[in-house]
């Protein structure tokens, strides 16, 4: 392969990197914009952005991955202040731990349902985690079987939803 060729490449997989990353945010300010899913249960969300994240994951490697989550926390931490970032961060780098421990031990025989579940529940165990840490309130416990359930719930939707934009996002490699 030639400079040109590998600088071409270099150049596509860093426009397609920023691409994912802007899907992520124009998901994250969409799903913002939408009422809450449960007004009673503050905080439920279904997590569209993670549809990228995942792309990043299954797609682009783990690196681009966790630099996209790493930089949608950044983002947050700008439009809505420490403790969301905080929460934000420590979400998502659990979730794509584990996601990339399950791709890595079941390699394909584990559907992205699955990995999108797992990833969505963990992605609220750690923000349960970091939540925990900064109030150290026991009544939070009660709080963790909802984000449980939810985040089955929201991996579910995540994963979808990918399966539904797969195609038009293959397009673009």
């Amino acid at each position: 392969m030639s400079k040109k060729d590998d600088n071409y490449t270099k150049t596509k997989r860093l426009v397609l990197t920023s691409f994912i990353f802007a899907m992520a945010l124009v998901l994250s300010y969409i799903e913002d914009s939408l009422p809450p899913i449960m007004a009673a249960v503050p905080g439920v969300k279904f997590g569209l952005s993670n549809i990228a994240v995942m792309y990043a994951l299954f797609f682009l490697g783990r690196k681009v991955a966790f630099s996209i989550a790493a930089l949608k926390s950044f983002f947050v931490f700008i439009m809505r202040g420490f403790v969301a970032a905080l929460l934000s961060f420590c979400g998502g780098m659990l979730s794509l731990t584990v996601m990339l421990l399950l791709i890595y031990i079941f390699k394909d025989k584990i559907s992205y349902l699955l990995v999108s579940v797992c990833g969505a529940v963990f992605h609220n165990i750690g923000q349960f985690i970091a939540i925990s840490i900064i109030y150290s309130n026991l009544f939070l416990w009660v709080y963790l079987p909802i984000l449980l359930v939810s985040g089955v719930f929201a991996g579910i939707v995540t994963a979808v939803l990918l399966r539904f934009i797969l195609p038009a996002l293959k397009k673009l490699v």
